[in-house]
């Protein structure tokens, strides 16, 4: 699926333009369209470059809680629910530690930690994945809960919307945390039904109805804080977190007679070997996302979608808002710089400003995360993740425009 997708981004794409030039003679097209190109392969390299030292230091993390017992501790903990969602992943094995450490950094919106994490938690299910150019059922539950994962700080959001002068930069937060709960549900449910997964088992509801308590009580907490505590206390809480675990990391071990230093060099080592893995896999993605973009293609999608729905008498304002919702699963730096487009043009507290800021915190970049996750195994077939990831971010982007209606609508 993943070549015929790859493929159809490029002749999209030479459509578009070729209608760019023949009918609306706009001789300059295929020059940007090159360009593009050498941009995109520039900037490949620059992001797997710049993931370098974060993946040398988290992966040598990793290493020490793996050598001190904490990654196993971590895996007998979450093993009665992983073992039924992923049920060829044995209980206790490495892989289940290195899921819960990854998604528990993206709920608390720890970019920088979460990608080096899934990195290792990918390359801990590959061991067991019998078929090494296929993705297995358990990397491909693991991608859509990565890609879809519910994230308690959106703070990159409340801190653009404050930087655009919005009168309230966090009034987006509850619809926020509606619709990535929604992207999450509905990439679970999609992943289930393809895969047989049975999610109706007392143990694994015990678990769901004990996060969404969580939630609750985390929503109702944070609500009754004024904008500044917020941010203040959430900035807190998340960077808390994250500064513990090392130091966690590194007492365990040296208590474990660990030898720390050595064994976190052993780790890091990982790091460098990854990063340039991942390379040709973004360098592809990203050419193929800049041409579809540059050729007018995606806007072009926004205008029929826009006057076909016109036709039909619904209401259209939502469309202003659609570049960030179709930029989101493909580029992350695209999505976001739709959003401060949208803010720019329309204001950052009108309706399309409220909505492109919900979109772009109700899920994560799809096939980024296809691209880095999947090729740093060498996984090349991909079966069902892309259908399963679109899915969670549909149901996000229509979550994020019906609660975008009905609380600034």
């Amino acid at each position: 699926m993943l070549q015929r997708l790859w493929l159809s981004f490029f002749l999209i794409a030479f459509s578009a333009a070729l209608y760019q030039w023949l009918w609306l003679d706009d001789s300059g097209v295929f020059q940007r369209l090159v360009q593009t190109t050498f941009d995109m392969s520039k900037l490949s390299v620059e992001l797997a470059i710049g993931l370098i030292g974060t993946l040398a230091f988290w992966l040598g993390m990793m290493k020490l809680a793996e050598s001190s017992g904490l990654v196993d501790k971590f895996a007998r903990g979450v093993s009665p629910l992983f073992t039924r969602l992923m049920p060829e992943v044995p209980k206790g094995h490495p892989a289940l530690g290195s899921i819960t450490m990854n998604l528990s950094a993206n709920i608390l919106g720890l970019d920088n930690a979460a990608t080096p994490l899934g990195l290792k938690a990918m390359r801990d299910l590959q061991t067991l994945n019998p078929q090494k150019d296929t993705a297995s059922n358990a990397q491909i539950l693991f991608l859509v809960l990565n890609t879809s994962s519910v994230t308690l700080f959106p703070i990159t959001v409340f801190l653009y919307r404050a930087q655009q002068g919005a009168s309230d930069p966090t009034s987006v937060f509850i619809p926020i945390l509606i619709a990535t709960c929604c992207s999450t549900l509905a990439g679970l449910l999609a992943v289930s039904f393809v895969q047989k997964i049975r999610l109706w088992e007392r143990i694994t509801l015990l678990y769901i109805g004990g996060f969404i308590a969580f939630l609750l009580a985390f929503i109702g907490y944070f609500t009754t804080l004024t904008v500044d505590e917020l941010q203040r206390q959430s900035s807190l809480v998340g960077n808390f977190m994250i500064f513990s675990a090392i130091i966690g990391f590194l007492l365990t071990s040296h208590f474990k007679q660990v030898n720390i230093y050595e064994t976190f060099i052993e780790g890091a080592k990982e790091g460098f070997e990854v990063a340039v893995k991942i390379i040709p896999y973004l360098l592809a993605m990203l050419v193929a996302i800049g041409v579809l973009r540059e050729s007018g293609a995606l806007e072009g999608f926004i205008w029929l979608l826009r006057e076909g729905l016109g036709v039909l008498g619904f209401d259209t304002r939502f469309a202003d808002a659609l570049p960030t919702a179709i930029m989101k699963p493909l580029s992350g730096s695209g999505a976001r710089a739709m959003m401060l487009e949208t803010m720019n043009t329309h204001g950052v507290d009108s309706f399309p400003a409220y909505l492109a800021s919900v979109i772009q915190g109700s899920t994560e970049t799809t096939f980024y995360v296809l691209a880095v996750y999947f090729g740093s195994v060498g996984i090349r077939h991909t079966r069902h993740a892309i259908a399963c990831g679109l899915t969670a971010d549909l149901a996000g982007i229509i979550a994020a425009i019906t609660v975008g209606y009905w609380f600034f609508g």
